[in-house]
């Protein structure tokens, strides 16, 4: 697989780094900005098949637990979109500005969930409430890859993808004071409009990527680079690299949507049927704790084991859990031992988030990186959102057995143990200034 930095037009001289202060910021805003995203998808885990309920009077467990799906569908497409486009805006105007608009766009459309009154409604709402959610992961990494040295990375990847986690993580607690039920779920959906604060601030703060501003030069010694295309990541030579890092992002994105994401209309189910609202809630501190842990060190582990083997034990470790999960326990007959078993897939499946912030980036230069990235991560929501049409249709088929759909969807940490070993080794490569001045050289598996 090769990609060529000179046939991109990089610019062949060093481009100045921005100071401390507004590389701090820089961090801080991507860090809180997919902190909030993270918001979002605890209410699509912990309110949709409540709101779904609500909107549907007098629906059968069966025609809940679809919309619940549908609505899942509604996150994964709105953000698989989102990143693609808002992924490109940052491309072409700057990734500042795009990761503003991302926030804004989630924002905003969380508030307007609101004012819905048919599950329909609700779906279109989400998709672009969503939208912003797949806008901010490809221009927050971008921007924090581009702005701080080489030698930071893995740990400001492992930042990067631990706020999320750590997002789900609040709002889970949150929940489990003010349980969301069918009678009172709006309140959440106006809490995760708050944000729209941190985009006006990042509009107006936040500075932008120097090496993208020398891409984008107006100046004397303006680039010769033509304006980036959406189409651009599936041409030669970026075509197998774009589709290898799809591959990539599906794997964990599949496992925790199509797979782990399940426990929850289970756990909810299984709560109203003893009484105790707060099932969900506990689950989901168990999952997102040492998953915000995990997630952090995630582009460490990537160091240390490299990026081939540690995505394979990865995979390993998270098939591993989810099978002994949906194979033995039950969330009623031994919750301690479930919540102990969905940690520990937490734990697993957190540290991919911690790894694709720092290895996505590397396979992409500059110029698409946002695109590339963006792509790679959020359109494997695509396959993950056939995967839920798929598992919402194994409810029925097998009467609303959500242990046998976990046994069946796990089985994606499998295709991750195999695909890891056709992606390049990137170890030791640095995407700051130096790495796009000469010509890359060919990649090798």
């Amino acid at each position: 697989m090769t990609a060529h930095n000179d046939l991109l037009n990089q610019p062949d001289q060093p481009v100045p780094a921005l100071n401390r202060t507004a590389s701090w910021l820089v961090l801080t805003a991507a860090f809180l900005g997919w902190m909030f995203a993270g918001w979002q998808l605890a209410i699509t885990q912990l309110a949709m098949r409540e709101a779904a309920s609500s909107l549907l009077v007098s629906a059968s467990e069966q025609t809940i637990a679809a919309w619940y799906g549908r609505l899942t569908v509604a996150f994964l497409l709105g953000a698989a979109f989102g990143g693609y486009v808002l992924g490109w805006v940052g491309d072409r105007y700057g990734r500042a500005r795009a990761m503003a608009c991302s926030i804004l766009f989630y924002s905003v459309f969380s508030a307007a969930a609101v004012y819905v009154e048919q599950p329909w409604q609700l779906w279109i709402v989400r998709f672009v409430c969503c939208m912003g959610v797949g806008g901010m992961w490809p221009n927050g990494i971008a921007l924090v890859s581009e702005v701080w040295p080489g030698m930071s990375r893995p740990i400001l990847a492992g930042a990067i993808g631990t706020s999320a986690n750590l997002g789900i993580m609040i709002l889970s607690a949150i929940a489990r004071e003010r349980a969301i039920t069918v009678q009172d779920w709006h309140w959440v959906m106006w809490l995760g409009a708050s944000p729209a604060i941190l985009g006006a601030l990042v509009w107006l703060l936040v500075p932008e990527s120097p090496q993208w501003k020398a891409l984008n030069s107006s100046g004397p010694k303006q680039s010769t680079a033509e304006p980036v295309g959406l189409g651009d990541v599936f041409k030669p030579p970026i075509l197998q690299i774009t589709l290898l890092g799809i591959a990539l992002g599906t794997i964990p994105l599949f496992g925790g949507w199509g797979n782990s994401n399940w426990v929850m209309p289970w756990a909810s189910q299984v709560g109203e049927q003893i009484g105790d609202p707060r099932l969900k809630a506990d689950l989901s501190l168990a999952r997102s704790l040492p998953g915000t842990i995990s997630s952090l060190l995630g582009g460490g582990l990537a160091v240390l084991l490299g990026r081939r083997r540690s995505y394979f034990l990865l995979s390993l470790g998270s098939l591993i859990s989810a099978e002994i999960l949906f194979c033995f326990l039950t969330p009623d007959g031994q919750r301690w031992w479930f919540v102990f078993w969905f940690a520990v897939l937490g734990l697993c499946s957190g540290f991919f988030f911690g790894w694709l912030p720092l290895c996505l980036p590397e396979l992409f230069p500059t110029r698409v990186r946002s695109t590339g990235a963006g792509i790679s991560f959020n359109w494997g929501r695509i396959v993950t959102a056939a995967g839920v049409i798929f598992a919402s249709e194994m409810h029925s088929l097998f009467e609303g057995n959500y242990a046998m759909i976990g046994r069946l969807t796990s089985l994606i940490y499998v295709a991750g143990m195999i695909v890891i070993f056709f992606m390049p080794d990137t170890s030791g490569e640095n995407i700051a200034n130096t790495d796009l001045q000469k010509p890359e050289q060919p990649r090798t598996l």
